[in-house]
């Protein structure tokens, strides 16, 4: 039997790496199980065999997918995920115009494939505080109580 949930999350400083285990920890207080994967560790199609899925990425650019996301980006056009339930998050410099756009991105993209978006998504700046890491498991808490 697959975990639950599947965290999907590209990290290049480990920011969002860490929000992924946050999130993947207050998932598991929540009751339910989850998997947690680096972007190069997972093909697209292993997201059609969990109920939850959660998208982690660090905004690149001027508001970008960092590069080690595109592909799956791409492929994800071959998914139908209705009847799943999604969130996206990610770690995000302020100091730019798109403040957390890889967030967004992935946001939209859960929802043109049809899954059922039921947070709004999490943008953390750079390194969690302690107040954020609390954020981050009552983010995976809420997604388990409104999913299952």
């Amino acid at each position: 039997m697959n975990a639950d949930c599947l965290i999907v999350y590209a990290s290049m400083t480990g920011n969002t790496e860490e929000l992924a285990h946050l999130i993947g920890k207050g998932i598991q207080e929540a009751g339910a199980t989850v998997e947690i994967k680096d972007i190069l560790e997972v093909d697209v199609s292993n997201l059609l065999d969990y109920n939850g899925i959660l998208l982690g990425a660090y905004t690149w650019g001027d508001g970008e997918l960092p590069d080690e996301f595109l592909d799956f980006y791409d492929e994800m056009d071959s998914l139908n995920l209705t009847g799943k339930m999604a969130a996206a998050f990610g770690s995000c410099d302020s100091s730019y115009q798109h403040h957390g756009g890889a967030v967004t991105i992935l946001t939209e993209k859960l929802v043109e494939l049809g899954s059922n978006v039921i947070l709004e998504g999490l943008k953390i700046d750079l390194s969690p505080t302690l107040a954020e890491k609390e954020q981050c498991i009552q983010f995976g808490q809420s997604f388990v109580k409104k999913s299952f």
